[in-house]
C-alpha cells in the first residue's frame, strides 16, 4: 500500500542518489585532474633537477584508484580521495556565503586529503613514524571547490562560490602543497620521549621502531600558528 512518507521516502533517495553520484563523479575527475599534474610536474622536474644533484630524486606513483604519490628528495605528498560524500556542520563557515542559500545540497562535497611523509618512511615502511595532514580539498556537484589547510594552503583557495576546479587549479594546488611540505622542516623529537631504551628492544631490534620519525614528531603541529 503507498503512502505519502514511501513517496517521500522514493523521492528522497533518487535526490540524494542522484546529487551524491555528481559529486563522486566531480572528485574522481577532480583527483585524475591532480594526478596528471603531478605527472606533469614530476616529468619537468626531472631533468631540471637532476642538472643540479643527480642524487636528488623526483618520483611519481599511483598506487590506485585512490592514492598518489610524488616524492621529491626527503618529502613524499599523498594524495587520498576518500570515497565518501560529506557535508559540513552547520558552524562551518561555508554556511555564511550566499552560494548555499538557495539550495543546500551545494554543501555536499567529496574530499581530497594531502598528506606529508617523510619519504624515508614510506621507503623503508616505518610503521611507528608519521605524517600529517596539510590540506583536505572539497570539490561539490557543480565542481566548485575549496581548500581548507596549513598557511598558503588555508588562504588562496576559498572562494567556493566561484572556483571550479580544473587543470589550472590543480596543478597551483599540487604546487602550493609541495612549496609547504619543503619549508615545513623536521624536528629532532624531544629528549624525554627517546631517553630510555630497554634491553629487550636493543635484542629484539626494535629500537628503530621505538625512535619513531615524523616531521614533528612529539610536538603539537598546530603550534606552527598555521591552523586549518
Amino acid at each position: 500500500m503507498e503512502t505519502k512518507s514511501r513517496e517521500l521516502i522514493l523521492s528522497l533517495l533518487a535526490e540524494k542518489a542522484s546529487m551524491k553520484q555528481a559529486v563522486m563523479e566531480n572528485c574522481r575527475d577532480g583527483f585524475i585532474t591532480i594526478s596528471n599534474a603531478l605527472k606533469s610536474l614530476a616529468d619537468d622536474l626531472r631533468p631540471r633537477i637532476s642538472k643540479i644533484n643527480k642524487s636528488l630524486l623526483v618520483e611519481f606513483s599511483v598506487k590506485g584508484d585512490s592514492e598518489v604519490e610524488f616524492s621529491l628528495a626527503g618529502d613524499t605528498i599523498l594524495f587520498l580521495m576518500h570515497n565518501n560524500v560529506f557535508t559540513f556542520d552547520q558552524s562551518h563557515e561555508i554556511w555564511k556565503t550566499s552560494y548555499l542559500k538557495d539550495d543546500p545540497t551545494k554543501a555536499f562535497c567529496g574530499t581530497i586529503y594531502i598528506y606529508n611523509f617523510l619519504s624515508d618512511s614510506i621507503k623503508f615502511l616505518n610503521e611507528n613514524d608519521t605524517g600529517y595532514l596539510i590540506a583536505r580539498l572539497f570539490i561539490n556537484k557543480e565542481g566548485h571547490f575549496f581548500v581548507e589547510g596549513k598557511r598558503q594552503l588555508g588562504f588562496l583557495y576559498n572562494d567556493f562560490q566561484n572556483e571550479v576546479f580544473n587543470a589550472d587549479q590543480a596543478q597551483k594546488v599540487v604546487e602550493s602543497a609541495i612549496l609547504y611540505c619543503l619549508d615545513f622542516d623536521p624536528f629532532t623529537p624531544p629528549y624525554e620521549q627517546v631517553g630510555v631504551v630497554s634491553v629487550q628492544q636493543v635484542l629484539e631490534s626494535t629500537l628503530r621502531s621505538k625512535i619513531a620519525t615524523g616531521k614533528r614528531l612529539g610536538f603539537k603541529f598546530q603550534a606552527d600558528s598555521d591552523l586549518f
